[in-house]
């Protein structure tokens, strides 16, 4: 074939042929774009960090980015509203082993500078809390020896009398310090409390008698250490609730007591007063920290109410599938009325130890 009849024919997709696509460099005048519901033009931004940053411009900043970060994020903006929500009454629920690991004092000023208004915790809290009140201390430990199998590495804190939440050691002694105070000067206190000698007292009355007792015992022995997040409910007129308070060596003392002496709890008597206290607020939040017994406790409040949460963040690491409470969504917590249908709320996958400081820091920063 001559260059000529090649070049003639057009036939092997040379210039010749006009008609053909010029490669993407122009437009299909045909091509139109996708019907998109779902999908709105918002692209991801990229979080700074830099020195000098505050903690909430760090949390603001997250809101540029995607996956975790931008839960953090919108926590941290629900949780600054609930706060900032003059007529909304708090409800903070606190699970898991948060004062052994040290977020005590962040409790007690959130207590103290009246962002609080029930606390709904666990009896092992409130007995940690109790201990450190009246001079006992955490300290740092570690989850094994390296050169121990980890049953030995127990054994050995068990000959020790050292007993470990994770990487936080107690020693044993504390807790026997811990009894006498109760029956010093807690339970005493209780005992025949209305005066006819048979009457049962409500969880509430024992952990606000607690705080009293630990703020007293505090202030006079001197202790280095803060009164803590019971003194600072009762110094504030902060109801404590603790539905499972049977389920802690602070319930297994009251329980030893009650076997000498005139002294029993009422288990159901808080529901009453924490009925009310939500019955009767104009809007409502909850601040929940991992999941358990506090948690439901929390929010089952709502169901013999008219009322729902206008606000909600949760912190927790469970996972929802196992279909357990404390990987229960929030959503799922609308499907029970627990939530109002358009209550802000929020959820966040991670270490409360972690997670809790930066919402509370960035949401105090943002109000304050």
């Amino acid at each position: 074939m001559s260059d000529s009849d090649a070049e003639g024919d057009g036939t092997d997709g040379s210039a010749a042929d006009d008609d053909a696509p010029a490669g993407g460099d122009h437009e299909d005048p045909h091509h139109e774009d996708p019907h998109r519901e779902e999908f709105h033009e918002d692209p991801v931004g990229h979080t700074r960090a830099a020195a000098g940053m505050t903690v909430g411009e760090l949390v603001d900043g997250y809101g540029d980015a995607g996956i975790g970060a931008a839960s953090v994020s919108e926590a941290g903006d629900v949780l600054a509203e609930m706060l900032d929500d003059d007529d909304c009454t708090v409800f903070l629920s606190l699970a898991g082993a948060m004062v052994p690991a040290g977020m005590r004092r962040i409790v007690a000023d959130l207590i103290r500078d009246g962002y609080v208004d029930a606390l709904v915790t666990t009896g092992a809290n409130l007995t940690h809390d109790a201990i450190e009140a009246i001079g006992g201390k955490h300290h740092h430990g570690r989850t094994h020896d390296p050169e121990k199998t980890a049953r030995e590495h127990d054994e050995g804190l068990r000959d020790e009398g050292v007993d470990r939440i994770y990487n936080v050691y107690l020693p044993q002694e504390h807790f026997a310090a811990f009894e006498g105070h109760l029956r010093e000067e807690v339970f005493p206190e209780l005992e025949g409390d209305d005066g006819g000698g048979s009457d049962a007292v409500s969880i509430a009355d024992l952990t606000r008698e607690l705080g009293r007792a630990n703020a007293a015992v505090n202030e006079r022995d001197d202790v280095d250490e803060g009164p803590g997040v019971a003194a600072a409910a009762y110094e504030c007129d902060v109801p404590i609730y603790c539905p499972a308070v049977q389920d802690s060596v602070l319930g297994l003392q009251a329980w030893m007591y009650a076997q000498t002496a005139d002294f029993t709890l009422d288990a159901l008597a808080d529901m009453t007063e924490l009925t009310d206290l939500a019955f009767e607020a104009d809007d409502a939040g909850c601040l929940l920290v991992g999941g358990g017994v506090p948690k439901n406790f929390t929010l089952q409040t709502m169901l013999v109410t008219p009322r729902a949460y206008d606000y909600a963040v949760q912190i927790t690491m469970d996972p929802e599938a196992t279909g357990g409470l404390s990987g229960a969504t929030l959503e799922e917590a609308r499907s029970w009325g627990k939530l109002e249908k358009d209550a802000r709320n929020a959820s966040v996958y991670g270490d409360a130890t972690i997670m809790l400081p930066m919402l509370v820091a960035a949401a105090r920063e943002r109000i304050e």
